[in-house]
């Protein structure tokens, strides 16, 4: 590891808030990407007459444990239980639900208030919370991880060229991205979602189209500064390529930039995804998400714990990634003395 790289490291380190956010967001990050084995209405582990089945791994058919259909058994129907009861026993995760499991089994009418089986009670369909929020937990970061890494990888290659080549690149490009940007997003979506039904990749490509000018500014002016150093006029002057000049001698500082400002294009990325599911121009009916909750929340008023949960939710996630923002981008900065 290099001193520099160390000296960031202790840096971040030092930054406690930021450091115990990261520990933190990345716990719930971990047990959200494992949502089949703590949300599930299967059983992790099934032991039948001496043999092992993995239910949330494969189909067992109910006449394998000695029903009468020949179909995927329900483990949470009574009969089905009793037979594997008798000949052996069944394992279930931390929460018998999953994000789609109904429970028609409910004290009152749906949304039912919080029990000691629905933690955080149950939304209008019946559906656990305490499930819908982890697995809505996981497909939010994970959207805003990849669009995050998407719209990066796009802002920094087009600041990089705008940057390096300058002129009439530069001028051109400076005026497609004024246009660019000066499009209503939110208007486009709600049009473009009454032709095409929308699903994780179609609006991860939307967003993408709006999403990679954020850092574009950053990267250019790196790059107009670095393309007159000594160096890289020495690079040039050798015969060395332009897109090596630009990947080895001027990029590597640009990178800097772009780094502090991820952890912000990310929750805003989440926050985005977020209020479309609010509006109802997100994720298809029925997936977990975040913002559905908090429209649920919206739409029942007698019901706080939908809204509540929603929001609690969502203020941990954005406040944790927030202050890793400010933890990476004084590891970064070199005027920041530990």
């Amino acid at each position: 590891m290099s001193p520099l790289a160390r000296r960031r490291i202790i840096q971040f380190r030092a930054n406690r808030r930021g450091y115990w956010s990261l520990w933190i967001f990345l716990v719930i990050f971990l047990i959200s990407l494992f949502a089949e084995g703590v949300a599930n209405d299967k059983p992790l582990l099934v032991i039948f007459e001496d043999r092992l089945y993995f239910p949330i791994f494969e189909t067992v058919l109910e006449t394998q444990y000695g029903g009468e259909f020949v179909t995927e058994a329900e483990y949470r129907d009574d009969y089905v239980r009793e037979l594997i009861e008798n000949k052996g026993s069944i394992y279930w995760p931390l929460i018998r639900y999953s994000y789609d499991t109904i429970n028609y089994n409910l004290p009152s009418a749906a949304p039912s208030f919080p029990t000691r089986e629905n933690l955080l009670g149950t939304d209008d369909q019946g559906r656990d919370v305490v499930a819908r929020l982890i697995y809505g937990f996981r497909i939010s970061v994970i959207f805003g991880l990849v669009l995050t890494i998407l719209s990066s990888i796009v802002g920094v290659a087009a600041g990089a060229v705008q940057g390096y080549f300058g002129g009439r690149i530069d001028i051109i490009s400076q005026r497609f991205i004024e246009i660019w940007s000066g499009l209503p997003v939110l208007f486009l979506l709600i049009i473009l979602s009454s032709f095409v039904e929308p699903n994780f990749w179609w609006l991860l490509m939307i967003m993408l189209l709006f999403s990679w000018m954020g850092l574009v500014g950053v990267v250019r002016a790196e790059f107009l500064r670095g393309r007159n150093l000594e160096y890289v006029r020495a690079a040039r002057a050798l015969g060395m390529s332009h897109l090596r000049i630009m990947s080895r001698h001027i990029l590597p500082n640009a990178v800097v930039a772009t780094m502090t400002f991820m952890p912000f294009i990310l929750s805003g990325s989440i926050t985005t995804l977020t209020a479309l599911d609010f509006l109802g121009f997100g994720l298809p009916p029925g997936s977990p998400s975040l913002g559905e909750l908090l429209a649920q929340g919206k739409a029942n008023l007698h019901a706080p714990w939908l809204g509540i949960s929603g929001f609690a939710v969502i203020s941990l996630q954005l406040s944790l990634l927030v202050f890793i923002g400010e933890g990476v981008r004084d590891a970064f900065d070199p005027r920041h003395n530990i």
